[in-house]
């Protein structure tokens, strides 16, 4: 439990249903005096944090427009590694702290790139399609072979972003005997590094997991996309606006790409008018709503590390700071 001069911090949690009703808040119970808002609107989110001095969020954005009148405000804490949407200068400004929360999620974000690759490569959604649909039952050969598919052993696998998602992700692409390149901000000897480009031409698939930053809006750009190999698979898990979404949908559209899969959009979720809503339900593309990030065992490793950001806090010390 903190102690304070007087009493526990009251804190907002503004966007509690982006966090799964599975999950057990009662934690922060022992840190604070908790109101938790399952959804909060932009307009209603100065009212909710008008007398809070810690404010949880995930999706909701927090900038000088809402934030301006939380005079109270001493302390936000993002259930996320990304802060993109948080005006983190308007914090700092401010001398309101920012924590986020790094490394919860790698085993998490991991599976579901691997299980996408592996998805489309494998062309999982046709083959279990023939025998759903009775087709393999009603069929007079004991098997099944076409489209065809290929090993991923020996083929390239891009990764771009090298930290800690990507490395895991580096070391499942090798146990599967895949050759690794990698690009990054700075160059790591443990990994064939690559420019862009390179990793663009060469990869059988590219699977993104870099933040989104100024550096990496639209990194993979129509010209980019437009250099994949024919029948490449791209897999976004990072951020949507890494991507040229429309690029992207009109390259697996046309068939230049041999599969999509997609966790992240720059409008979430996505309506009709976005670029992957029509190609939704094409075989070759496996579109999931935002939810890499959110196995059971990740969101529990996140709030407990929530917990102990305030707790440092508190005590004067600097953990998981960002501002």
């Amino acid at each position: 439990m903190i102690n304070t001069p007087d009493k526990l911090p009251l804190i907002s949690v503004l966007d509690a249903a982006t966090l799964g009703s599975d999950l057990d808040l009662s934690p922060l119970d022992g840190v604070g005096n908790v109101t938790v808002y399952q959804n909060t609107s932009p307009d209603e989110i100065p009212a909710r944090i008008a007398d809070a001095e810690i404010c949880l969020i995930n999706k909701v954005k927090l900038g000088e427009p809402v934030l301006k009148d939380a005079k109270n405000l001493k302390l936000i804490c993002i259930f996320a590694t990304g802060y993109d949407n948080i005006d983190v200068a308007y914090c700092r400004s401010r001398g309101i702290a920012v924590c986020n929360v790094v490394g919860y999620s790698t085993d998490s974000v991991a599976q579901l790139t691997a299980g996408m690759a592996l998805y489309l490569a494998g062309h999982m959604y046709e083959y279990t399609e023939a025998v759903r649909s009775g087709r393999y039952s009603a069929g007079s050969t004991a098997n099944i072979l076409t489209p065809v598919y290929h090993e991923l052993a020996g083929k390239t696998w891009g990764i771009a972003g090298y930290g800690n998602i990507g490395k895991k992700v580096g070391a499942v692409a090798s146990a599967l005997s895949c050759r690794i390149i990698a690009h990054k901000r700075t160059p790591d000897s443990s990994v064939e590094c690559v420019d862009m480009d390179t990793l663009c031409r060469e990869s059988d698939i590219i699977s993104a997991h870099f933040p989104l930053n100024d550096a990496t809006r639209g990194i993979f750009s129509a010209e980019r996309i437009a250099m994949m190999k024919p029948g490449a698979i791209f897999i976004n898990v990072a951020r949507g606006a890494v991507a040229d979404e429309a690029a992207l949908a009109a390259a697996v559209s046309s068939g230049r790409l041999g599969g999509l899969g997609i966790d992240v959009y720059s409008r979430e979720p996505f309506t009709e008018d976005h670029p992957f809503y029509a190609i939704k339900s094409l075989p070759n593309v496996c579109l999931t709503p935002h939810m890499a990030w959110g196995s059971a065992e990740a969101r529990k490793r996140c709030l407990d590390e929530i917990i102990l950001n305030i707790g440092a806090f508190y005590r004067g010390e600097k953990r998981c700071r960002v501002d």
